[in-house]
């Protein structure tokens, strides 16, 4: 089928890629004017390497314009930071069409973003936004046209925006991800499922020291210790007591089966933390004010869960620590915005009143 990427990192390197591998008709969006024409000018190719090798594949489409890279796709998907979401939310909103599916992996709510950009542009098409627990890869780029697919999703809960649209949603996503997508239900369920803000901000915070001191450091290999995993264990427990409170089932993914030997399947599988950390590809250098574990995962995605805690009268002590400890660390105050209910307009919603957004959509 014909997908639109959007982005220029990681994860919309490896979608590209990986969607290519498998026969889709992919047209790959960047920002940069000056990175677009060199991608051009190298064939429009990535090279995908993964388990089985080196491959070297061609896209349908490298463009700036991302009218052109949306049109008649029937998936647009984008893995890109939750903060760059508004501005691309802004720029795609005049050009959805009737029946797309926009994907977020993961969102943090960011269905919602794209949805109040498309009503804000006076866009009225019938489109779905969708949003999962983490991104579908795990991998890195090796080079500007060049990306390492470390380990492949082997279960993707989906959340849907409105949820009356899901069959229609699962089914497009489902052909780009066969057998790997699991419903849970609404956006918020979906955002919800992220695995981001409960791993990464122990992670970044209590990595603090030796992340400052030394120029590489691997958070996932050397910064994974007892201690932490116990406060990443007991982080994850606030976020599936709201999940409860709000009515929403299990299974709620705990992250504690990402590093299980056995039990339940997470994610990405069975060991993939140690694939992870033998690949060497996450010893890297960290600026802590600046990287995306901090100013992603931490600063908006846990203000959402504090947000949501809130609504569902569910205490996040934990989930408030860090955001006080990062923004002491930043120098702001990160319990003050972020990604709240409030900055998304939902505020003034009740819970029974929320829900029926989820469902139904802007009417």
């Amino acid at each position: 089928m014909k997908i639109a990427v959007l982005g220029g990192g990681n994860g919309s390197f490896a979608a590209a890629g990986d969607f290519a591998l498998s026969g889709h008709e992919v047209r790959l969006w960047r920002r940069d004017a000056d990175q677009a024409a060199a991608h051009r000018a190298a064939g429009s190719r990535i090279l995908v390497k993964d388990h089985n090798g080196r491959h070297d594949i061609e896209l349908a489409l490298v463009t700036t314009d991302i009218a052109e890279a949306a049109s008649g796709a029937e998936l647009i998907l984008c893995p890109a930071p939750a903060f760059a979401q508004p501005d691309i939310a802004r720029l795609l909103a005049p050009h959805l069409e009737e029946g797309q599916v926009v994907f977020l992996p993961p969102a943090t709510l960011g269905s919602m973003i794209f949805a109040h950009a498309a009503r804000n542009a006076g866009n009225r098409a019938k489109v779905s936004f969708a949003e999962t627990g983490t991104l579908p890869w795990l991998t890195r780029k090796h080079g500007p046209f060049e990306v390492a697919i470390t380990i492949r999703a082997k279960r993707l809960p989906v959340g849907v925006f409105p949820l009356d649209q899901a069959p229609r949603a699962l089914e497009v996503i489902g052909r780009a991800f066969p057998g790997v997508i699991e419903p849970c239900g609404d956006a918020l369920s979906g955002a919800l499922m992220n695995a981001g803000p409960i791993i990464h901000p122990p992670l970044i915070v209590m990595n603090a020291g030796p992340i400052d001191h030394f120029d590489r450091w691997d958070i996932h290999k050397e910064g994974t210790q007892g201690s932490i995993r116990r406060v990443t264990d007991a982080l994850d427990a606030e976020r599936i007591a709201v999940r409860e409170a709000l009515g929403y089932n299990a299974p709620h993914f705990p992250l504690a089966h990402h590093y299980a030997k056995d039990g339940e399947i997470w994610m990405y599988g069975r060991g993939s933390h140690d694939r992870l950390t033998d690949s060497g590809d996450w010893r890297e250098r960290i600026v802590l004010t600046e990287h995306r574990y901090m100013r992603e995962d931490l600063r908006l995605g846990l203000s959402l869960l504090v947000s949501v805690g809130d609504l569902a009268r569910v205490a996040t002590p934990l989930a408030r620590a860090f955001l006080a400890i990062g923004g002491a660390i930043c120098g702001e105050d990160f319990t003050r915005g972020g990604r709240t209910l409030e900055a998304l307009g939902l505020d003034r919603l009740g819970m029974a009143e929320l829900q029926e957004l989820l469902r139904k959509g802007f009417v």
